[in-house]
């Protein structure tokens, strides 16, 4: 159980819908990111100010979300984690707090509820087979049949 407290604890902040697209284009960029590419690529969709951008991005560095490098007088942002984990991490607070503690409760409920597609449930069927550890006893089968 501490593991989860420790893994629960390490969830950052949520994120707002603005916070959430500057992060996607850090995410997304192939290398650390400066304010004013962060503007150019959110400012299509919004209002906004470059300032407003550099705040944003102060504000998610605050929150653990980013860290920055500088290089002259720029900042440079880079993501402190994929998107990937984070999610992950969010996933497991959620299957402690609402399916005590059972990723089984949570993938039967997303089945049940049909929130997720046929073809969903199949790749996760492909992830989780090509996952999951083959037992001795089917590896020793394999080198036997080689010979």
């Amino acid at each position: 159980m501490t593991n989860r407290r420790s893994q629960a604890a390490r969830v950052k902040a949520p994120l707002t819908d603005l916070e959430n697209e500057v992060m996607r284009v850090v995410w997304t960029s192939a290398r650390p990111c400066s304010v004013e590419a962060v503007y150019d690529v959110v400012s299509r969709n919004r209002d906004l100010k470059e300032t407003t951008v550099r705040t944003l991005l102060r504000r998610l560095e605050q929150k653990g979300y980013l860290r920055h490098e500088s290089e002259g007088r720029a900042y440079l942002y880079r993501a402190t984690e994929p998107s990937r984990n984070l999610a992950a991490r969010a996933v497991r607070q959620i299957i402690d707090r609402f399916c005590q503690g059972s990723v089984e409760e949570l993938v039967s409920g997303m089945v049940e509820a049909k929130a997720l597609s046929q073809d969903e449930l199949n790749r996760l069927e492909d992830f989780v087979r090509g996952a999951r550890p083959r037992d001795r006893s089917e590896k020793e089968q394999r080198k036997g049949g080689q010979k």
